[in-house]
Parts: C-alpha cells; structure tokens; sequence
C-alpha cells in the first residue's frame, strides 16, 4: 500500500465532479381540502398542496406531491375507478391516476396542454370503463385502462362554446351544471359533440339564475343547487324544491332517503319532508362526502371535517416562506409574512413540523412573523410585521417593541414596527432593519438583551412605500441592506467603527444606476467576502467591497454572472463550495464560485420543484441540503455540497459493492478534507482513474477508468488525500459486472 501511496503523490489531478441532486422531497400545506373520496381502508384527499391519504386502520397519514411522482400541484377534483386507481384533476388541467397497486403514478396532459386559458379539471365522474372529466371549458371522456381521449365535448345547445362545467352526473343520461344553465343529453343521442344532443337550462325555464354550482338525482327527482337554494325539474321546468335565500349551495350529496346540502356556513339535511341543520361552519366548505366507516366528512379549507373535528397531515402551517434559517441544532426556521390572522412561524426539526403563533404562544403578540435568524448563541430571533421582534430559546420568547425599547414605528403608527431582518457581528452584536422608522433610524444593534445604540443613514430618501430589506454583514462587519420604493433605491452600506465615536461612521448607497438595474431584491456576501447581488433583471458582483470602508465616494468593481442575465434573482444562497444557488422566476440555477459557468438549471418541468417561482433559499451545509421556498410550498434536495470534515476519519464509500451493468452508476465517497485528490487502483497498484474532490466532504466516482471504459470485476481500491500529500486515507469498493 505504501508503494501505491508513493506513485500516486507523483501523479497530477484532474478534475471530473458530476453534478446531481437526490433525495427530493416536499413540504406543503395540505390542510386546504377541495374533494375526497374514500375506500374501505381510508379517504383520499385532493388538496391545494398535493394529495394526502388517511388510514384508518392506525390514523396515519401519506402524503403525496411532485417528489412522489404526482405532477399536478393545486389539486381540484378526485375520483376512484372501477379498478382501484384514484384519479386526480388539477388546476392546470394535469390529471394524475395513482395505482396503489404498482405505487406509481401517470400524468395524463391532455387537457394541460389544450390552448385554453382556463383549464381546471372540476369534476370527475366513473361510468365503467369511461372516466367524465369535467373543466373549465367542457367535458372529457376518457378510457380508463388505455388513458386516451376519446372524446371531449364543449358546445351544448345554443350555450356559448367552452363553457366552464362545474358537476356531472352520469345516470340513464348525462348532466351537466354550467356556468350558462344545465344541460341533459337527449335520450338516443349518441354525438355528444353535436350541440343538437342535449336540451338546455337556464333562467328562461324556471332556474334562478344561470349558474348551477351542483346537480344530484335525489328519490329520482333531478335536483340543482344555486345561489338561491334548490330547484327540481319535471321534465319541462324547473320550480322551487328548497328555498335557502342568500345561501349558496356549493355541494349536494344523498343517502338512503336523505339529501345533504352543503352551503357557504352550513351543512342541512333533508328527510324529505322536514329539513334540519346539523351544523354551523367558518371554514370555507367545498365536499361532502359519505364513509360508511366515519359517516359525513366536509372538506374545507382547514382540513376535513369530522364530529366538530378537523384532521390533516402534519406539514407546514402556510405556503409561504419568506425567510428561512437553520438553527445549530439542525431545525429549520421559517417565517410566515405578513398575515395577522394565521401563520407565525414554522420550525421542522427533520420529522415534523411546529407551529409557533399566538394560538399557542400568546407572548408573540402577533402571527405576522416576516423574518427570522438564528444567532451564534443558538436563539432565534423573529421580526415581526407591525410588533417589533420576539427572541425565542428553549421555548421561552422575549419581545422586544416601542414600548420597551427605542425602536420607532413607520410615519402613520410610530407603535407600529417592522423588523425585516437580522444580522450578527463579530462582537456578537444583534442587528436589527427597522423597515420604515419615522425617525429614520434603520439599523438598531442590541448588546446583551439590555443595551440599544440606533443609527441612521443620510443617504435614505424614503418615499410613501419605501422598505428596506436584505440585512447581511460582510467580514469587515460592515452592514449592507436594499431600499425599494423610495427616491434613493439601491443598496445601503453601514459601519460604526467604533460605538464610542459617531465622527469615525462610514456609510453610503450604491444606486441602481451604478448597478444598471431596475430593481434589487437580494443580497449575500460569499467565502471569498464578494458581494452578490440580486436584481432584476441579472445579478451583480462588487469584488472590493473594503472599498467602502477606504473611501466617502467609492470606486466599485461591479462585474455581471452572465450566464444568468435577463433573470429576476428573487434570492441567493451560497453553499459550502462558492457555489451560488439563485432563485428567480424561472426556477433554480447554479453557478461556479466565480459566477463565470452555469453549472444546473432546476425548473418545474425537469424536477420536483413545486414552482419556477423560488421566493427565498436556504442552505443546510452539514447536510448539502438545499430548501427553496415558494408560494405552493417547500422544494428541498442533497447536493454533493456538504462541509468538509476536519480531518480524515476513513471514507465512507456506497453502494458497495457497485453492480454495473453498462449504465453510468455514481459511487459517493464520503469523508473528506477540504479540496482533497483521489485516485482509484487495482489490487495490483495500476492507476484506473484520478480526480479530484469538489472542494467538501463528498466525491463521486462513475465506476469508469481514464479512458472512459467500465471497469471489470474486481476489488479496487480509493486513496484520498490533500494537496499537499500530508494526510491520507484509503478505502477499498467492489465492482461487479452484469
């Protein structure tokens, strides 16, 4: 082994690290409910997050989303086939069918991909072997083993074509509630395409009005739900059958000789002669829906209802995510914005998800918590919209306001104050960005939970909305935060020198004009101490950000990542390697440490984000864990990006042994120093392949020689070490050849 070392010290690098990310999951608020369906063994859901599935055997739940092979996101409509598979429909007009046999899904884009503006699937009907789908602009039908499109009907009568559907019901005939009236097939007609095979509804045959949101065959009377109650129709007309005056009904559902009406607060019941209210409800209803198991179940928006008691999966309280921060002990934080009435904050220690708000925690005042931070003590600290900041450690939350601290509101509610942001210096110092202080002093720095100095810097101009955001910190302690709206926009920098003499401050403002921008809307400070800055409609990099500690009128060294320009960069995050994740409305993208190579570009459609949307990022460097967040939800993936270990401990290296079989399969070694060298031998001490190490705790290796060639069966052997040859640490891998 010691020859081998000695051969390999004399041999030079090369550079070969495949990019990947694996282990996707996703996080989402599922507690919107829009329809269920249920099976001996639970109720499937289809929700606003993705779907979910209750057992009730052990009141588990599974959740589902685009990690799981589920395409569709804002889920609207659900059904189960003749054969056990649950179809769901979509907002964008996906339908996704599950196989819980197979545990697979499939996607079915046909209607996602019509050039219809508007195409939300809205009902799903079973007939057999044929699947009704119902959408913004008409009905489909839809084999049920095959997955083609057979047909798809959108003219009914002399109604205006592509009229939005909203229920269906398949008997002897089919029935159609649209947004014009009700249409019903003509008995012997064949053609659903034809306008002539249906007979047409509305408010010039006796209906209230033209909109019929539900339709139900109840004792085999055809019965519509409208703003104005129930109506029944005799074969001619339709007449008044229940009146419910200004209470819309949004679902109809029988049993046995009972027929429940869903409205906007109630859930009734009609015996056929006496009608009787069994509930009050506040939480926007959608379905009803009949379990023998569980009896009725409503789905609302939050969660489903049964007994008085709403059930959901555990998962992230809102779908939004404006800041994030990893404490040390490996939780995530996030904050919630701006919403008074829900939200708070969010912690998720890599299990399941808490909920902090005043529900539960009165001492927050308040649930808007917009950002958060994590100090090098391990507290967390969040600012709030409106109530100044909270810190919170071990459960214990101390807030910090106008009334108990210096801190002033914006110009209409000096009591009224926004923290948009967090930093630490190298004293330890907590700074606070007030986001629009009356008395124009921006930053506040806080010693020890007792001492407050606050500062101000002249070069702001707050307009009527001007907001400052983005507090970061460079390794000169020098803050640097983004105004917008106001007449100086642009990015502020501040540093006191010295607490002691106010005459020694340095501060500024780099505009937009210097930046040739429009608008700027993150910051970050990398490994190297360069600035990147996000704007729209590229991200820019000032290389000599000492400059403003040197100079009241700075020379700036800007440069441009081009591989990214005409992109909006919503946020950055940097991962152990300098690499730069951004975040845009376009999805994700990677760039070399120097902004110079477009490494990846993530989107909806070649991964399991849950939108091209990226609002913040954030990044777990113990882990290589990325989380991107985004108004459907949480998106997190592994990189190869990971913290490298101190000093060599033995590798790690998987799968072991490697099973090739002609198809490029990546072997993790794991283990690594900074920027450490490899080099893969035979048993023999022949050279197969050398390369070197990202730059973290992790390599990879394709399982091929120099020459590109597979290597045969054989044990080989994995000799890492750092540049300069001091430390050395080997491994040994099988591979086997199919």
């Amino acid at each position: 082994m010691k020859s081998i070392i000695s051969i390999m010290l004399l041999l030079g690098c090369v550079n070969l690290q495949p990019q990947q990310q694996t282990n996707w999951k996703n996080f989402a608020d599922m507690k919107s409910v829009s329809d269920l369906v249920t099976t001996i063994d639970g109720i499937w859901a289809a929700t606003k997050g993705g779907a979910f599935f209750f057992n009730y055997s052990d009141s588990t739940y599974f959740t589902f989303s685009k990690a799981e092979g589920l395409n569709g996101i804002n889920l609207t409509a659900a059904a189960i086939d003749n054969y056990g598979k649950v179809w769901f429909g979509s907002s964008s007009g996906i339908i996704d069918v599950y196989d819980p046999q197979t545990k697979n899904f499939t996607s079915i884009l046909d209607i996602f991909n019509t050039s219809q503006s508007n195409k939300a699937i809205t009902d799903i009907k079973i007939s057999g072997d044929t699947i009704y789908a119902a959408s913004d602009f008409g009905v489909s039908l839809i084999d049920a083993n095959s997955y083609f499109f057979y047909d798809t009907f959108f003219k009914f009568g002399t109604f205006t074509s592509y009229i939005k559907v909203n229920s269906i019901i398949v008997d002897d005939l089919i029935y159609i509630a649209t947004n014009s009236g009700i249409a019903i097939q003509k008995p012997g007609s064949t053609n659903l395409s034809a306008p002539e095979s249906w007979n047409i509804y509305n408010s010039q045959q006796g209906l209230p009005n033209d909109t019929i949101s539900s339709i139900i065959i109840y004792n085999g009377t055809l019965i519509a739900g409208t703003d104005n109650g129930l109506y029944s129709f005799n074969g001619t007309t339709w007449q008044t059958f229940l009146s419910l005056t200004n209470n819309k009904v949004i679902d109809l559902l029988t049993q046995g000789d009972s027929l429940f009406i869903l409205t906007k607060n109630k859930l009734l019941k009609f015996d056929g002669i006496n009608l009787t209210e069994l509930k009050t409800l506040s939480n926007s209803p959608s379905k009803i829906f009949y379990s023998n198991n569980n009896g009725l179940i409503t789905a609302t928006q939050s969660g489903l209802l049964k007994d008085d008691k709403l059930f959901y999966p555990n998962g992230p309280f809102k779908n939004q995510f404006p800041q994030m921060v990893f404490d040390k002990d490996g939780n995530l934080w996030s904050s919630s914005g701006k919403d008074v009435s829900t939200g708070g904050l969010y912690k998720y220690d890599g299990e399941s998800w808490f909920t902090y708000n005043i529900e539960h925690y009165p001492a927050l005042s308040t649930n808007a918590y917009y950002s958060v931070f994590n100090s090098s003590d391990n507290r967390i600290y969040a600012g709030s919209w409106g109530q100044g900041f909270s810190i919170i450690k071990n459960e214990n939350i101390k807030r910090f306001h106008s009334g108990n601290s210096p801190m002033v509101g914006i110009q209409q509610n000096p009591n009224f104050v926004v923290i948009s942001g967090f930093t630490e210096d190298t004293k330890n110092n907590i700074w606070a960005l007030n986001l629009r202080a009356a008395d124009n002093n921006s930053l506040y720095l806080l010693q020890q939970d007792s001492v407050w100095y606050k500062f101000s810097n002249s070069f702001e101009q707050h307009g009527d909305f001007g907001e400052s955001h983005n507090l970061i910190i460079d390794k000169n302690d020098t803050k640097w935060y983004t105004l917008n709206g106001g007449t100086s926009v642009g990015v502020f920098y501040y540093n006191e020198k010295t607490l002691s003499n106010i005459a020694d401050d340095v501060y500024g403002y780099i505009s937009t004009q210097k930046l040739s921008t429009n608008d700027v809307l993150s910051l970050a400070v990398d490994k190297r101490g360069d600035m990147w800055i996000g704007c729209s409609p590229e991200v820019k990099i000032i290389t000599n950000v000492d400059a403003a500690l040197s100079s009241s009128n700075p020379s700036w060294a800007i440069s441009s990542s081009f591989p990214v320009r005409s992109q909006t960069i919503n946020a950055i995050a940097v991962d152990p390697l300098n690499q730069k994740w951004l975040g845009t409305n376009q999805g994700l993208f990677l760039v070399s440490s120097d902004g110079t190579q477009l490494i990846t570009n993530l989107n909806t459609k070649n991964s399991p984000l849950l939108s091209d949307v990226i609002e913040s990022l954030v990044f777990d460097e113990t882990t290589g864990r990325l989380y991107a967040g985004t108004a459907n939800g949480l998106t997190s993936f592994i990189t190869p990006s990971i913290n490298p270990v101190e000093s060599f401990d033995g590798l790690n290296i998987y799968p072991n042994p490697l099973v090739l079989n002609n198809e490029a399969k990546l072997v993790t070694i794991d283990g690594l120093i900074r920027d450490t060298d490899l080099k893969i031998f035979s048993v023999s001490g022949k050279l197969i392949k050398e390369f070197s190490s990202p730059g973290g705790r992790v390599a990879f290796w394709d399982g091929r020689d120099d020459n590109g060639d597979f290597v045969n069966t054989g044990i080989y052997i994995v000799v890492a070490y750092d540049q300069e040859g001091n430390n050395v640490e080997t491994g040994k891998i099988a591979v086997l050849r199919e």
